[in-house]
């Protein structure tokens, strides 16, 4: 792979037939060109959406994870029903995610991103004073609407605007990403008792974060469109391509393209396992609650320069199986700690279990490498996201269950041990370099 870090130039990508890039000048005969300054000023505003948009993916759910005990008591859930909510995000994220490059084509990628902030907005207002379990899972689940669409559409963003330098666009979102991550697993409690104890307008002040990242997208709607799968704008002279000229990819043919999706979704399972119960963990082994909120922000906030640098080393190397090893070896070790000595080793054990959470970073960079094209990234990365989101929906709940009917955390914490090694095993293989264009076409 040529090295990504080529200055960007003002071109415009346009996609063959045969489903490969090309690159086209922008003022070449027939589109309609665009100043320096004008360009410049687009590309800027898109940096700024991406960011602000990654900051949006995750306090939804690190923000609940911090006071989910106090949920719990405010609408009288068990611990079984806890661990149903913890298992929302997934099963929300493969219901809606595969919608999102259908919605693209519709509307456009900014378009289907812009109106994803607002449900993150909407939803994370909405759900404290729903009134109700059912109520609170409802406004949940159209704020996690917003997250999935958003979560498949990034990779197809950057590889559309930033083709040259996919390595560092998703190391950069995902170091957002990570510091959304973290940010309201650190504050929400401090942020609740400042706010007079209560846990709903603990939860419900991150919708503010949401509707400032409305702001950047709206503008970008029009570019968005210009856009509609994926694919950058054609010359204004080029005809539409015709019906079938460009047909969608078996994916489903494609061994890497699966070997990816089991990988995000048993990435995805811990990640999620970590963001809903850690704290909690922490807590009945007598960490304080601030402490544990602490201790989960410090798991997060490993991401926040991992998550910068792993692409960038990820997109230099031929194969990314040897970085999925070395994030799983310290998930083993993390699991380890965490089942021996929760309490003594808290700090320790929750920097190992950051490391690994890096998983998600790789898995997303992984998807921008695995596709020649940006249609083969978006279609990729909504089977990918969306099958590996269904694999990772019972994880959650099931260490729920086995909480409640065990009594103690030492079967859920074996279990999380034991999924890392399929996790390496699946991610070994979706780090080998080819395509899925390659593997489709051949079968």
């Amino acid at each position: 792979m040529a090295s990504e870090e080529t200055p960007a130039t003002d071109t415009r990508t346009a996609v063959s037939p045969t489903g490969r890039e090309t690159s086209t000048p922008a003022s070449a005969p027939g589109t309609t060109p665009r100043t320096g300054p004008e360009r410049a000023w687009v590309t800027r505003l898109v940096v700024v959406g991406i960011m602000l948009a990654a900051v949006n993916l995750r306090p939804a759910i690190t923000s609940l994870g911090a006071l989910l005990e106090e949920v719990r008591d405010g609408l009288g859930m068990s611990g079984s029903v806890a661990g149903l909510l913890t298992s929302v995000p997934p099963l929300c994220f493969a219901v809606f995610g595969v919608t999102a490059p259908r919605l693209a084509r519709r509307f456009g990628p900014a378009a289907v991103v812009c109106g994803g902030m607002v449900a993150i907005c909407a939803g994370l207002l909405i759900r404290p004073y729903a009134g109700g379990t059912a109520g609170f899972l409802a406004a949940s689940a159209l704020a996690l609407m917003g997250i999935a669409v958003s979560n498949v559409l990034m990779p197809v963003i950057v590889k559309r605007w930033f083709p040259d330098r996919v390595g560092s666009m998703t190391g950069l979102y995902s170091m957002v990403l990570a510091l959304g991550t973290s940010l309201p697993a650190a504050v929400t409690v401090p942020l609740t008792h400042a706010m007079g104890g209560g846990w709903k307008p603990g939860l419900a002040v991150w919708a503010v974060l949401a509707a400032v990242a409305v702001v950047p997208w709206a503008p970008l709607v029009r570019e968005g469109r210009e856009g509609r799968d994926g694919r950058a704008a054609r010359p204004a002279s080029a005809p539409e391509p015709a019906e079938g000229e460009q047909p969608p990819l078996r994916i489903a043919r494609s061994r890497t393209a699966w070997a990816l999706a089991v990988f995000f979704g048993l990435q995805a399972t811990a990640a999620y396992i970590t963001m809903g119960w850690m704290a909690q963990i922490f807590r009945d082994a007598g960490v304080p609650a601030g402490t544990a909120g602490l201790l989960l922000a410090v798991t997060m906030v490993m991401g926040v320069p991992l998550a910068f640098v792993i692409p960038r080393i990820a997109t230099r190397l031929p194969h990314q199986g040897p970085i999925v090893l070395v994030l799983g070896v310290c998930g083993l070790a993390g699991y380890t700690g965490l089942y021996l000595a929760p309490a003594a080793g808290a700090w320790a054990w929750a920097v190992l279990l950051g490391i690994a959470n890096c998983a998600f970073p790789l898995a997303l960079t992984m998807v921008g490498m695995r596709a020649r094209s940006a249609p083969g990234v978006a279609q990729l990365s909504a089977f990918a996201q969306s099958t590996g989101y269904l694999i990772s929906i019972p994880g959650p709940l099931l260490v729920g269950v086995l909480y409640q009917h065990s009594g103690g955390w030492g079967l859920p914490i074996a279990l999380m041990a034991a999924l890392m090694v399929p996790e390496m095993l699946v991610g070994y293989l979706a780090g080998r370099d080819r395509t899925v264009e390659e593997e489709a076409a051949a079968r």
